[in-house]
């Protein structure tokens, strides 16, 4: 009797793991808006791919998207004059994407000339007053001076060691976060997104593309406490082809 309760209870646990599975497995859609980190503009027109199926779809004017993905899938998005950001995806359904202009990461230079003077300023090159008075260095110091770019917006410009707390710094520094992230889940792209690997993979374990797909989105689930970080090309590429033949030896 106690042997065929815990088969009872073993075959209930097995049921739900599986279902578990399927759950993880369903397409589902991801939708949201994609805006301008700097301004809060929607972004009409940026490309939103799927890496494990290649879908794509792009934002409309809204900077609204909507696209059918897997959990544990990880979307790509990508703007001309953008940074680029990848987003895995999770239970949440609606996604807020900020984008960051590029130009506004570019160096604040001046250019002076005969007849006139430009100044280039986060992607902005304006003609410079000629007499406009320049300010001398002052290291060290807190500076504040009103701004006016020329188009009816304007506001106030900060320099010195307070500058470090501004929006602008703020977003270099996350700029530069996000840069080193993917620097280090270099080995794992390589891998990934190689058509060759998973050509070579799919032959090897007789997979379609559905599977594939199916088992890169849960080797990315097992994987997703470290995400990778520092991982070398060889070892991701060992570590899949061991993820593989343990997933397909216990399917068959």
């Amino acid at each position: 009797m106690l042997g065929l309760f815990s088969l009872v209870i073993r075959f209930i646990f097995f049921l739900f793991a599986y279902f578990l599975v399927l759950s993880a497995l369903a397409q589902r859609t991801y939708s949201g808006n994609i805006i301008d980190s700097q301004d809060k503009g929607f972004l009409e027109g940026v490309k939103v791919q799927s890496i494990s199926s290649g879908e794509e779809v792009l934002s409309n004017t809204r900077g609204y998207f909507s696209i059918s993905a897997f959990l544990g899938d990880t979307l790509v998005f990508s703007f001309p004059g953008f940074v680029s950001q990848r987003q895995a995806l999770s239970s949440e359904f609606f996604l807020m994407i900020e984008l960051q202009d590029k130009a506004r990461f570019l160096p604040t230079f001046e250019v002076e000339g005969n007849n006139y003077s430009y100044s280039f300023k986060d992607g902005r090159l304006t003609i410079r007053d000629e007499n406009e008075a320049k300010e001398p260095s002052r290291k060290g110091e807190v500076i504040t001076r009103p701004l006016d770019n020329g188009d009816g917006t304007g506001g106030i410009g900060i320099s010195g060691p307070i500058s470090y707390f501004t929006k602008k710094a703020r977003l270099a520094r996350e700029y530069e976060r996000k840069k080193e992230w993917l620097a280090r889940r270099k080995g794992y792209y390589q891998i990934i997104e190689s058509d060759a690997v998973r050509a070579e993979l799919m032959e090897e374990f007789q997979l379609t593309r559905e599977s594939w797909d199916q088992l890169v989105i849960r080797f990315n689930q097992f994987h997703q406490e470290h995400e990778f970080l520092d991982w070398s090309e060889a070892r991701v590429r060992k570590s899949l082809e061991e993820f593989i033949r343990i997933e397909t030896s216990f399917l068959n």
